[in-house]
Formats: structure tokens, sequence, C-alpha cells
């Protein structure tokens, strides 16, 4: 019989708290055993989606268990703790999407630009080519598609499997270089 004021279970759950703070590997065991579910739960409920919700427990679990200060028995129990832990890990992996989506939005409304490379002069047009060749290939391969392939960037930045923001960069970097070897008469 449990004694007054104190639940059954109340017993464990401290001495798992205790081990769980002095980083034993059979405490995160446990309440991975005993929290999965909830935890998941909690995550799914934020981020709705399957696979985001068990990143966000694996990720946050596993960032608890390598930082030995996050957690102080005495602070309540790792129930409580572990679920506020996944619950603000997935607020703000939510968070973050959403901004990166704003981003990505904002950037695919941008104008895309209006240059064109139509060289008549021989010469010139072996120096681009030469110039291009020098470019790195995360930076030639955007510019020749941008350029020379007609597609806009959001277009190549679903091609490569690459963010909106990545290519933009690597097609303002790689014109720069561009104009830097041509105005330097490199062949």
């Amino acid at each position: 019989m449990a004694s007054a004021g104190i639940r059954p279970g109340a017993a464990e759950e401290r001495t798992l708290a205790q081990a769980f703070a002095r980083r034993e590997d059979w405490a995160f065991d446990e309440a991975y055993r005993r929290y999965g579910t909830l935890l998941y739960s909690v995550a799914l409920n934020v981020l709705h989606n399957v696979q985001d919700a068990e990143d966000c427990v694996h990720d946050a679990l596993v960032r608890v268990w390598r930082n030995p200060k996050t957690f102080a028995a005495d602070r309540g129990s790792v129930r409580a703790f572990l679920t506020v832990v996944v619950r603000n890990d997935a607020i703000s992996r939510l968070r973050a999407s959403a901004r990166r989506g704003r981003l990505a939005e904002r950037l695919g409304r941008e104008d895309e630009p209006a240059e064109e490379f139509e060289i008549d002069d021989f010469v010139q047009q072996r120096k681009l080519r030469a110039a291009i060749e020098e470019l790195p290939q995360e930076q030639r391969q955007p510019v020749l598609l941008a350029y020379f392939g007609g597609k806009t960037h959001v277009e190549i930045a679903k091609e490569l499997a690459e963010p909106l923001g990545t290519v933009k960069s690597r097609i303002s970097l790689g014109l720069r270089k561009l104009g830097a070897a041509l105005k330097e008469g490199r062949p």
C-alpha cells in the first residue's frame, strides 16, 4: 500500500529521474520505452507529419542525452521534462519551416535577371567558354542551366534539388567570376 501523499510508481519515477540525471544508459532506454509514444504524439500534434515527428523525437532525445546539464532530477519528472523538450523542439521546427517557406516564396517572386549572353565576336565566345570551364561545378551547372538552358531559378533549384537561395547565390557568384575573368582578358 502506498503511503499518504505518494502515488504508486512515484518511487519508480524518482529512481528513473535520478538515473536519467546521472546518464545511466538503462534510464534512457526506460524513458523512451515509457514515454516514446507520448513524445511522438506531442510532436505529431504540432508538426502534422509522421517523419518530421519521428525526427523531432529522435533529435530532441539525443540532444538531451548528450548534454548532461539539461535535466536535474530535483526539477521534476522525466516525463514532464521530455514532453516539454519535444514540444518546444517541434514548435521550433515548425517556425523554421515556415520561415524557410516564406523566404523561398519571396525569392521565387523576385524577377529573374534579363541578361543574355549574345556574343557575335568569335574571340569573345572562346573567352567566355574558357571562363565558364574555370568555374567550379556547383557554379557552372546553374549558370549554364540559367543562361544557356533558359531555365528559371526555381526550375534550376528543383532540378538540382538545392534550395532556391543557394542556386541564386551560386549563379550570382559564377557571374561575378565570369565578369572578372572576361575583364582580365583571360582566354
